[in-house]
């Protein structure tokens, strides 16, 4: 009893490190991929974007580490076990650099001027978009940021999963989609918008795997009829 304690405690310190060393590079790494093409600190959409993200995050991360320690230990997971989902990430991160890279440009060169009121809505909506994040991590503790299936997981029909089957993903889609208006730019719009078709492609591959190794989720996917958007998709 006392040496699985003793290794539950070490996996937990373990788990501080890790999130300790990726939380201190997270703002390093934001603020260089908007500051760095920008050529100056002086460009307040970024700095507010990076406060609407990270202090969220701390909190978030925070509050599981108290709550359930084991679902951020699935979130650390990064190895992708699914030939088509190790496709679907570089080219996800292809996206990912197109959108946090080009704001800077924008506002280096000036191709954007988006008004004030649109910066803060985006703002907004970026926000919210976090906070479904959090609802949907507190009601599914198996949300792993890789496709897999868990010895002991169950089906989540309750709360979010209650209305469609991917409310993680219908969540982080207006967060991606509005993140380069909260940055200040149009252009970066362009790569935004195929987010979510890579997004569908990781959905199709992801039911698959759920369908051919999670006991129920074939007669849950009959009664929860929609993946993304009730009564749309």
């Amino acid at each position: 009893m006392d040496n699985e304690k003793s290794i539950k405690t070490q996996g937990h310190g373990r788990l501080k490190l890790i999130l300790a060393v990726r939380f201190g590079l997270a703002g390093p790494i934001m603020a260089a991929a908007f500051f760095l093409p920008a050529g100056t600190l002086d460009y307040w959409q970024a700095w507010v974007y990076m406060g609407l993200l990270l202090l969220p995050m701390f909190l978030v991360v925070t509050y599981f580490l108290k709550k359930d320690p084991e679902l951020l230990e699935r979130r650390m997971r990064t190895k992708e076990k699914e030939p088509e989902q190790k496709t679907i990430i570089r080219l996800s991160a292809l996206l990912f650099l197109a959108i946090y890279l080009l704001p800077g440009f924008d506002r280096r060169f000036g191709w954007s001027s988006v008004p004030l009121i649109a910066v803060i809505a985006a703002d907004l909506i970026v926000l919210a978009a976090y906070w479904r994040f959090f609802r949907v991590m507190r009601e599914n503790r198996y949300l792993s940021r890789v496709v897999e299936v868990e010895q002991k997981q169950k089906v989540i029909d309750t709360g979010p999963y209650a209305l469609v089957r991917h409310p993680m993903y219908a969540a982080i889609i207006p967060l991606y989609l509005f993140t380069p208006l909260a940055l200040g730019s149009f252009w970066a719009m362009i790569p935004a918008a195929f987010f979510p078709l890579i997004l569908i492609a990781r959905i199709f591959n992801e039911e698959k795997v759920l369908s051919r190794e999670l006991a129920g989720y074939r007669k849950y996917a009959r009664r929860v009829k929609f993946r993304l958007i009730p009564g749309v998709w």
